[in-house]
């Protein structure tokens, strides 16, 4: 089934961000086309390349400003109410190659973007879907039952006359609708900020990293850690926690018996032995943050790391670039990196590294 464009989920107000990113990526790969969106809407597409080519040269986990990357399929405008259906069905007949094998599908996802405008789409989202599932398994596009290992079929509503059509690889997209990962906010996190640590291990590492990496009595700091968010995160994964900060945590991190507090900038502090990991969200000049948490893999501190970057508010793509690429310079050892914009981050990315 052809594909006529990338389009990739994002915060709103980040769209010159993605595209930016998306068109680097793009010329990086000689697969020339433009990248095309409106401030706030929550999403973009690339026109103009191979998106088959241009999916596979940048992977959904490459990515850092995207919370879901997709095949466009059609661009469906001028939707009759009365009738959506039948234009949706004439589309997948209409990219349908000759090879394209009924019941090529296993799951369907309708959505709608993340932004004001999208918001009010949600409810035409839910009853379309239930009205469109039995439709496409009449019609032999959709398996009876979901199947992870078919592609996913994604209608984007945009508005309630224009509709995109999208195939998702369960294998490089977001396994979440709309890219979210729906995390509640637990009674005793000392904080908000829990949520952007759970939702960066889930998100950034994958289950037999979690495994590996986050076992019972593992060793981590948590710098400018006041009032505790990331350590009670660690804390509940079965790690020992040194919080490090001048302000004070909710005294049921330290009850726990899990958790050390002790007064000290987080940006001068430093083990006494190696740990084995080390998370950081302090707010600071992003530069400042990406050579302090350098320094930490470079002297050998710890192993791994999570950190956020807090961005200006002007070329945040160019600032995201520079400060990763001056961790990268100043750990002057391999290492392995990747970022993203988490749902629950705001003017930032999160970053996950680790020593090879």
């Amino acid at each position: 089934m052809t594909a006529d464009a990338l389009l990739c989920y994002c915060r709103a107000g980040f769209e010159p961000e993605l595209a930016a990113e998306l068109s680097e990526r793009a010329a990086l790969a000689n697969l020339p086309g433009y990248a095309r969106t409106e401030r706030d809407s929550g999403y973009v597409e690339f026109l103009g390349a191979d998106a088959t080519a241009l999916s596979r040269a940048v992977p959904f986990a490459s990515l850092i400003f995207a919370r879901q990357k997709l095949l466009r399929l059609a661009d469906l405008r001028g939707l009759d109410p009365r009738d959506r259906i039948t234009p949706i069905l004439a589309a997948l007949e209409a990219t349908a190659t000759a090879d394209t094998a009924r019941a090529s599908y296993g799951e369907l996802w309708v959505e709608h973007p993340d932004s004001e405008a999208g918001k009010p789409l949600a409810g035409l989202a839910r009853s379309f879907g239930n009205a469109l599932r039995p439709a496409l398994r009449k019609a032999g596009w959709l398996a009876r039952s979901d199947d992870p290992t078919r592609p996913r079929l994604h209608v984007v509503f945009l508005a309630g006359d224009h509709a995109v059509l999208a195939r998702g690889d369960t294998r490089d997209s977001a396994p979440w609708p709309l890219g979210i990962p729906r995390l509640r906010m637990h009674a005793d996190a000392p904080s908000r900020s829990a949520l952007k640590l759970e939702e960066a291990l889930i998100t950034l590492l994958d289950d037999d990293e979690r495994q590996r990496l986050l076992r019972e009595d593992m060793r981590a700091a948590d710098l400018g850690a006041a009032p505790g968010g990331w350590s009670w995160v660690l804390m509940r994964e079965g790690l020992r926690v040194v919080s490090i900060d001048n302000g004070p945590l909710r005294p049921h991190l330290l009850d726990s018996g899990r958790v050390e507090h002790l007064r000290a900038d987080g940006f001068h502090w430093q083990p006494k032995a190696p740990l084995d990991w080390m998370v950081c969200d302090m707010v600071e000049q992003p530069r400042r943050v990406a050579e302090r948490m350098a320094t930490w893999l470079r002297e050998g501190w710890c192993k791994h790391t999570i950190f956020n970057l807090k961005l200006p508010m002007k070329k945040r793509w160019d600032e995201t670039r520079l400060c990763l690429d001056l961790f990268t310079q100043q750990t002057q050892r391999p290492v392995r990196i990747r970022a993203r914009q988490l749902y629950h981050d705001r003017e930032e990315i999160t970053v996950f590294a680790s020593t090879r």
